[in-house]
């Protein structure tokens, strides 16, 4: 087996504090497109650096690993598994973060699987955040924070290999969120919708005060979605969890959409119920946007909805 140490890395610009270009990372988008490929890579770099003490990932292990993250937390595409993994894996490089054994070429799975590839953050990460792992964890939760609403963020901590605790409220983000949530945002949403869930109809409430309701942003507010009331649905908390998952969706007539791809053999058949079930807020309250539901049913809904 050829020895990766003697290997040249190939990597990025230099010149700034590497944890600091790992925090400014940022997810490509395209015309409102979610690509959250590079987030995921790193943070399955960084599950290896906290179990091995290094984050180097030859391509045969990241490859089907990668890919399956990218099928589950991003949009659905055409593109192959093994494809949408080696886009980040080769064009990280660019951000200054990541590096390879091998100069390959960008975006081609054969040179990576037959020169034996292996990927890995900068040293000087590798070494910052080893050395102090409650800085390790903050820089975790930033990314997962940044690029995923919270209903999602402790799925995509357990899948990647991290315990969904660092979410907890008492570990704060090593960067402030830039926009800031609206309070107001979201009680107008749940009074738009009589403290009702939208889907289903739940409205539980104790003291007076809704329980298990939350506002629900139709495009996300992480990736630009706006606090305006035609961005935003009162939800149940199963429901708002389904929605961002994508296994709820709209129709452009308003309607829910289950999808294709959502399974259940036991309580949860209940929610092939709510396909076509047309969405009632109070009169004179918005409906969600063309634009967000487009946007949603693009980036967010799995595959195609159940048939009539």
């Amino acid at each position: 087996m050829p020895d990766h140490r003697q290997r040249v890395w190939h990597s990025g610009r230099v010149g700034v504090d590497p944890v600091e270009r790992l925090l400014a990372l940022q997810q490509y988008r395209h015309n409102g497109a979610r690509v959250p490929h590079k987030p995921l890579l790193v943070l399955l770099a960084l599950q290896k650096l906290a179990t091995t003490g290094s984050s180097d990932l030859a391509w045969s292990e990241a490859e089907d690993r990668l890919a399956g993250l990218i099928a589950e937390f991003g949009p659905t595409t055409k593109t192959s598994r093994p494809q949408s993994a080696a886009y980040p894996f080769t064009r990280l490089r660019a951000d200054g973060v990541w590096a390879l054994s091998v100069d390959v070429p960008d975006d081609l799975v054969t040179p990576l699987r037959e020169t034996d590839v292996h990927g890995r953050l900068d040293p000087a990460i590798d070494a910052a955040l080893i050395q102090d792992p409650r800085r390790l964890e903050g820089v975790v939760r930033s990314l997962v924070d940044a690029q995923f609403p919270s209903t999602i963020a402790p799925d995509v901590l357990l899948a990647v290999g991290f315990d969904p605790e660092l979410l907890a409220p008492g570990l704060a983000a090593v960067t402030p969120e830039e926009r800031k949530r609206s309070v107001a945002w979201r009680d107008a949403i749940v009074r738009a919708w009589d403290g009702a869930c939208a889907f289903c109809g739940y409205d539980g409430s104790l003291g007076g005060a809704p329980v298990g309701i939350e506002a629900a942003h139709v495009r996300w507010f992480k990736v630009g979605g706006p606090d305006e009331l035609d961005n935003g649905l009162a939800l149940c908390s199963l429901h708002h969890k389904l929605f961002d998952r994508g296994a709820l969706g709209l129709s452009p007539d308003a309607r829910v959409q289950v999808s294709e791809h959502f399974r259940a053999s036991g309580v949860g058949k209940q929610v092939y119920d709510l396909h076509g079930r047309e969405l009632r807020p109070r009169p004179g309250a918005q409906l969600p946007a063309p634009v967000h539901v487009e946007w949603h049913r693009t980036q967010v809904f799995r595959g195609d909805p159940l048939a009539a």
